[in-house]
């Protein structure tokens, strides 16, 4: 498995989540990454990390390249997966040396002007983690349909034997948000939401779990708000457990998001979901059934769509429960799993070397 520095992010826990899936089923999962210094020990358990730092440097990549080879010839992989396409040409020189087929997954949309390095034959699969990924890769690469797969992403559903704590009023109401801290993830409007409801509910605290490029600019901006007494950054973290558990309502506020696997998360728990309707969305949210949907980088509708559910306490554990059942049904990791396993089987099969 090749993956960039291993951040705390959705895309991160979805593959960590596959590799200890596949050493569980027998599997050897080997993690090859610039950086795993973030990954917390449970989410080692049963794989195999090397981290090369250099892979980040293209500078230096024929010197990486010739590195790895020496280190991992005597037990080449079967597969290659690349959990970013920014390792595709890295994955296509060793899936050369090695002969041995590249699935490819794209967890978010290309930006703007980007190209992915592929082409009819090359990655032999991708996957994609929601329909609306899959159709705008379909647009903009040169890959086959039939190559393209949709694989949602799988979640750990905790066992809830007490009734939801969502909005107790024995404590101020939390509103959060969690993830990378980038521009993408429309974080500057969810502070905006935030003078909007104080207004109405003076008490509310705001959490926002997560390091990136845009925290400096995000805390400047709750200061220039007046809102910084009631937010709260939380960078350092090994995961988002302990921030979603402290959580009473739960906002993505992407432009643009594949899917939202820490929105899903967040949904594991129960705690009702106010989500922009953008992209992989969609196939998650049935709007006042298992979470409510906003326009992107719209500050006023979010605000109201959080103040309702803080008004009415019951509806958002309603919403919250809905969506629990939903993601149990509908996102298990067994499944994600399972047919991960039957597209390499698959690829395998038709692939030359290994036919």
């Amino acid at each position: 498995m090749l993956m960039p520095a291993c951040e705390v992010r959705g895309s991160t826990v979805q593959a960590l989540t596959l590799a200890q899936g596949l050493s569980a089923r027998g599997y050897v999962a080997r993690v090859l990454c610039q950086d795993a210094s973030q990954v917390s020990p449970e989410k080692r358990e049963g794989v195999q990390f090397l981290e090369r730092p250099a892979m980040g440097w293209p500078i230096v990549m024929p010197i990486v390249r010739r590195l790895l080879a020496r280190d991992l010839d005597p037990a080449a992989p079967t597969i290659i997966h690349a959990q970013h396409r920014c390792l595709l040409p890295l994955a296509r020189w060793l899936s050369a040396r090695w002969s041995c087929p590249v699935v490819l997954s794209v967890n978010d949309y290309l930006n703007q002007g980007e190209l992915l390095h592929c082409d009819a034959t090359f990655p032999s699969a991708v996957v994609a983690v929601s329909e609306s990924v899959r159709d705008e890769l379909l647009t903009r690469a040169p890959l086959r349909p039939e190559t393209v797969h949709v694989i949602h992403g799988g979640v750990l559903v905790p066992d809830q034997e007490t009734p939801s704590a969502v909005l107790d009023p024995k404590h101020a109401p939390v509103i959060g948000t969690a993830g990378p801290l980038e521009a993408a993830k429309g974080l500057k409007y969810f502070l905006a939401a935030a003078p909007i409801i104080l207004q109405e509910q003076p008490l509310a605290q705001f959490l926002v779990a997560g390091a990136g490029p845009e925290e400096r600019n995000l805390r400047r901006l709750a200061r220039e708000l007046g809102v910084n007494s009631n937010v709260t950054f939380v960078p350092s973290l090994s995961d988002f457990a302990v921030s979603l558990d402290a959580m009473d309502v739960y906002v993505l506020p992407s432009l643009k998001q594949g899917l939202g696997t820490i929105m899903l998360e967040a949904m594991s728990r129960a705690i009702p979901v106010i989500a922009t309707s953008s992209g992989g969305v969609y196939s998650v949210i049935d709007e006042g059934v298992t979470g409510m949907l906003v326009p992107p980088s719209d500050s006023a509708a979010l605000a109201q769509k959080v103040l309702e559910l803080l008004r009415d306490p019951l509806r958002a554990r309603a919403i919250g429960e809905n969506a629990r059942e939903m993601v149990q049904r509908d996102f298990p990791i067994d499944m994600m799993i399972t047919e991960t396993v039957t597209l390499y089987e698959r690829v395998l099969g038709s692939h030359p070397v290994a036919a």
